[in-house]
């Protein structure tokens, strides 16, 4: 998959050079390139945002950079993903939806956001991880990128990612490791077992009980 971002912050994103995604992008499986919005200002100070038509605190970044930042990297099989408080809420349905994608293309909003005719000209989707409001798009396009690359073939074990929480609209079970014993507390029984049938089934059976516990909102 090929994932473009559009940010004025580039620099925030060298965080994803590490661990799974960083292996990823070595691998080549996954190719992240970063377009930095402020190469594209025709201002001699590099400037991109101004001040909002009607008033009101704050600074608006211009449509025509944002604009021609897109049509550098636009081809037709991206699809357009702004970043935004607005968006529908990110769930495991929509990341397993994104992963299908050959290429995506991030926006990443700043200061109190985007001309809204470069919006309607350009995205095709707006997405938001919660509600609440950041400083910028960046930290939820790089939400995107993580979980949507657990689903690219090759990134991780099938496995890891069928067994996972919300994967069937339940949460995880428990986990344990060694020591058998920690702090007078032991390990259930079933897990060492060795009947994996029993296994599975105490499985289902914890996160059934986890998710009635912690989420009961998702078995409505």
């Amino acid at each position: 998959m090929k994932i473009d971002v559009l940010t004025l912050f580039p620099e925030m994103f060298n965080v994803l050079n590490n661990s799974i995604i960083g292996k990823a992008i070595e691998k080549k499986i996954i190719d992240i390139n970063l377009i930095n919005i402020r190469d594209f200002s025709k201002d001699k100070h590099k400037k991109v945002d101004d001040t909002p038509y009607g008033g009101g605190a704050g600074m608006v970044i211009r449509p025509d950079v944002v604009y021609d930042a897109y049509k550098s990297i636009k081809n037709e099989d991206a699809k357009c993903i702004y970043l935004t408080p607005q968006g529908k809420v990110l769930d495991q349905k929509k990341v397993e939806e994104l992963s299908k994608e050959k290429h995506l293309v991030l926006l990443c909003g700043h200061y109190e956001g985007i001309d809204q005719r470069v919006l309607d000209e350009i995205v095709d989707e707006e997405i938001s991880i919660g509600d609440y409001v950041l400083t910028g798009g960046e930290i939820p396009a790089m939400v995107v990128i993580d979980t949507v690359s657990r689903y690219i073939e090759g990134v991780i074990k099938k496995e890891s990612v069928n067994e996972e929480s919300f994967s069937n609209g339940l949460l995880e079970y428990p986990q344990y490791t060694r020591p058998e014993i920690f702090l007078e507390k032991k390990v259930p029984e079933i897990l060492i077992s060795g009947h994996h049938e029993n296994i599975n089934k105490w499985r289902q059976e914890q996160s059934l009980k986890t998710t009635k516990l912690k989420r009961p909102d998702l078995l409505k």
